[in-house]
């Protein structure tokens, strides 16, 4: 069992090419996702209203110049008039998919005149808010904004406070960084993404910390908390020492014991990492946080990330023929041994934890489905006192102490396993998740800390939020790109940041939508026979698909069609460790 550096994103292999300079995934051809490290220096600003536009060009240019948020969305007030100068930038940017118009709105005057009213027309995706975290609401779009004609040329007079920007020059702008909290119960720390204005570069330490003083963002809210604590804040400004470490020196921290020091360090420095900053002196009140280390890199902490990605010596599986077998490793397709490989149960999906020692199975019994749990091994397995008409494939926490199925559509099952006493059966609060219909699928992400869901044909995320005493329950469900994907069939995590999904939508069987829904990029479906029934994904490994024919292998790069791996299997469910 391996844990991920906190630093290391992992590569999305599903490229064509590589998107020069931007941290995320552009709308069309797939290409390797790489998160961006080096500041850089000040773009330039966009440049303001061509001399002689026509008002319909002059508002879409205003969208476009509206992505620099340098100096209070400086470039857009260019193409302001006086009348407009109290525009409040500052009320929201609302994120459009790739393609906007800009048309006459209905009734208004013809620009003969010196004033008319212009549309603004297309799809949002989604706002960010003031905390820089994205939160996705696909629907329709328009807003009026007067435009005037002043000494011959036409400006802006009248618009609705807040910004409109499509998506390809929000990403060009923004740069999506994870900050880091704490989850409360296992006392480690967990990613949140984010987005801060790429320029200027110097300003995007301060900002990081600004929104690490704020606290986690309402995706986590409820799951994660943060040790800095409400009235926490700088005692002045970040500098940079002699030496090169940035200098950050906190107050009103209150007390902590020494281990919610290293996680406060740790939520500090991964963060700060994010923006390239190497190596961070982190004080409270002018005195080391942690007095025997000046000085803290990512390295130092990265141990403490809930994060947890599968050993490269743990195999992956697949269920087939109702048996469980290796589809990686040094004996791809052959059976497990023991119950689950040799044929006792009829096995119809299966879970293996991270590290390989714990495996769970569902397996039809006499017309029910039955969960067992036992030694991935030796192949020892038993039955739990948990049985429905229908269970979905087990999904394991990062720790391998609890495996999570839904029953008949509508029951989160949790099942807790340990060395100690039996398995013990408990239930998940997931009244949100099932008040918007059958839960087909549902993933636990590898650092615990959310579920991807498949309900009503539909791709949802929610937060895991758990108590001291044990209560577990999803909250701050979220619908991601429901007009992109269509009806989605299964999904699965490959990364804390990044979820693939299969769908019935001939345009995108397969799909990679980003965590918080920003991004929706179609991947290859070359070789491929729709429908697809199940999905398998994991950090730095192949995708797996199972299509009417068997089991395919995408893992990017050069690669330019799937490659079929077990054939003769359209009943096959592939799994990766989790």
């Amino acid at each position: 069992m391996s844990r991920r550096p906190a630093s290391l994103v992992p590569a999305l292999l599903i490229a064509l090419a590589a998107l020069a300079g931007c941290a995320s995934v552009p709308e069309s051809s797939p290409v390797q996702v790489l998160r961006q490290v080096g500041g850089g220096e000040d773009a330039l600003v966009p440049p303001g209203p061509v001399a002689g536009s026509n008002p319909l060009d002059l508002v879409r240019d205003f969208v476009f110049a509206s992505g620099s948020s340098t100096e209070r969305h400086g470039a857009a007030r260019r193409f302001l008039s006086a009348d407009a100068e109290g525009w409040d930038d500052s009320a929201g940017l609302t994120v459009l998919d790739g393609q906007f118009d800009t048309v006459p709105a209905p009734g208004a005057a013809s620009p003969s005149s010196d004033i008319t009213t212009i549309r603004i027309r297309g799809t949002a995706i989604g706002r960010l808010t003031s905390s820089g975290s994205f939160e996705p609401v696909q629907a329709l779009f328009q807003q009026d904004v007067t435009v005037v004609r002043r000494d011959g040329q036409w400006r802006i007079s009248e618009l609705p406070p807040g910004v409109v920007v499509p998506l390809s020059v929000f990403r060009d702008n923004y740069k999506p960084v994870r900050t880091w909290f704490v989850d409360p119960v296992r006392r480690l720390v967990v990613a949140d993404v984010r987005h801060v204005p790429s320029v200027p570069a110097r300003a995007q330490s301060a900002r990081v910390m600004e929104l690490l003083l704020a606290g986690p963002s309402g995706a986590l809210t409820g799951a994660a908390v943060s040790l800095l604590p409400p009235g926490a804040q700088l005692r002045s400004n970040l500098t940079t020492s002699d030496d090169g470490a940035v200098i950050v020196d906190l107050t009103r921290l209150g007390d902590l014991d020494e281990s919610s020091r290293m996680l406060l360090a740790a939520q500090v420095v991964l963060s700060l990492s994010e923006v390239n900053v190497g190596r961070v002196r982190l004080l409270a009140d002018g005195e080391p946080l942690l007095p025997d280390r000046q000085d803290l890199t990512r390295e130092d902490v990265a141990g403490l990330s809930a994060e947890i990605e599968p050993g490269a010596d743990v195999p992956g599986l697949v269920v087939a023929g109702g048996r469980v077998r290796q589809l990686s490793g040094p004996e791809p397709s052959a059976p497990l041994p023991g119950a689950l490989g040799d044929g006792t149960f009829d096995v119809e999906s299966a879970a293996s934890t991270v590290d390989g020692k714990r495996l769970a199975a569902v397996a039809q019994v006499g017309g029910q489905r039955t969960l067992l749990v036992g030694n991935g091994a030796a192949g020892g397995v038993a039955a739990v006192p948990l049985t429905a008409g229908t269970m979905t494939r087990p999904s394991w926490t990062p720790t391998g102490g609890e495996v999570w199925t839904v029953l008949d559509s509508a029951v989160v099952a949790r099942v807790l396993v340990d060395n100690t006493a039996p398995p013990r059966t408990g239930r998940v609060n997931a009244d949100d998740l099932a008040a918007l219909g059958p839960i087909q699928d549902l993933r636990l992400s590898r650092d615990g800390m959310r579920v991807v869901a498949v309900v009503g044909g539909g791709l949802h995320t929610g937060a895991v939020a758990r108590t001291i005493d044990g209560e577990v329950a999803i909250r701050n469900v979220r619908r991601l790109r429901s007009d992109d994907l269509g009806a989605v069939v299964a999904a699965d995590w490959r990364s804390t940041e990044s979820i693939v999904a299969i769908t019935r939508n001939p345009e995108m069987l397969v799909g990679q939508v980003t965590v918080d829904g920003l991004v929706v990029q179609q991947i290859v479906s070359n070789n491929l026979t729709a429908p697809l029934t199940a999905v398998a994904a994991a950090a730095n490994r192949p995708l797996w698909v199972t299509d009417q024919t068997g089991v395919w292998s995408f893992g990017g790069g050069d690669q330019a069609a799937w490659r079929q791996v077990l054939a003769g299997a359209p009943d096959a469910v592939p799994l990766y460790p989790g």
